[in-house]
């Protein structure tokens, strides 16, 4: 199945970690959401992406083993060091959830323009499979926000796909840089008006207009970031409906 509109979601919510170690995980709420959202809540194929995080293989190994004991069915995608599916386009394509993993967002839009799988990932869109993701899994639908993909200290990134003609910031809570550097440059101009969550919290996009905010963390917050006047942007709190 499909959604009847095409949907993003974009969050700050990673797996669940069951405690026994750095790569043992639990999916968390908001993939299941995602299935809802595609009205493929039976059986519902979804398939991650981890460009971000260099395809690495314990991160791929530990995201199968969080949906082990789930009604998903699961695949990957990897570019590195080569395509690991014959045919990129069918297989996305035959999905009801595409989801982004974190890491390098600016390394991730270079490989995927490289691959043209920006093209097809705009089909799938279109097409009505949810696509969605964490960090740099968020950031790369918007104009951009910020990122660490140059080093420590955060810098803005302005080239994402833009299919959602917002900026977006991500762990706006738990990253001292995030906040502060992201308000300054909506302020500044450097980056258009956009959206923020905070870890926990994710934007659901329903074609290009914001449609709603939830958590899957108590007290996990959403905003809307407004440049009011040339240096200066404010934070308005979005309604956050919490999912479990």
């Amino acid at each position: 199945m499909t959604a009847s509109v095409s949907t993003i979601i974009a969050s700050s919510i990673g797996f669940r970690s069951r405690g026994t170690g750095p790569f043992d995980w639990d999916i968390d709420p908001i993939h299941r959401y995602a299935a809802h959202l595609a009205d493929a809540e039976r059986a519902p194929r979804l398939c991650f992406i981890n460009t971000a995080f260099g395809d690495l293989p314990n991160g791929v190994a530990a995201i199968y083993g969080a949906f082990a004991p789930t009604e998903f069915s699961v695949s990957h995608l990897s570019l590195f060091p080569m395509p690991n599916v014959p045919d990129v386009r069918a297989h996305l394509l035959s999905q009801d959830v595409i989801w982004v993993m974190g890491g390098s967002v600016v390394n991730l839009l270079a490989v995927w323009r490289a691959h043209g799988l920006d093209d097809i990932l705009h089909e799938a869109w279109q097409a009505g499979i949810v696509l969605g993701g964490v960090s740099a899994g968020s950031l790369c639908w918007h104009v951009g926000g910020t990122t660490d993909s140059f080093g420590l200290d955060l810098q803005p990134v302005t080239n994402g796909l833009g299919w959602l003609p917002y900026s977006n910031g991500v762990h706006h809570d738990s990253e001292a840089q995030r906040r502060p550097l992201f308000t300054q440059l909506v302020a500044d101009g450097v980056l258009p008006e956009g959206y923020a969550t905070d870890d926990g919290a994710a934007l659901v996009y329903r074609g290009a207009d914001l449609a709603e905010a939830v958590a899957t963390r108590p007290g996990a917050g959403a905003y809307a970031v407004h440049q009011t006047a040339l240096g200066v942007a404010t934070h308005t709190p979005l309604d956050v409906r919490l999912i479990d």
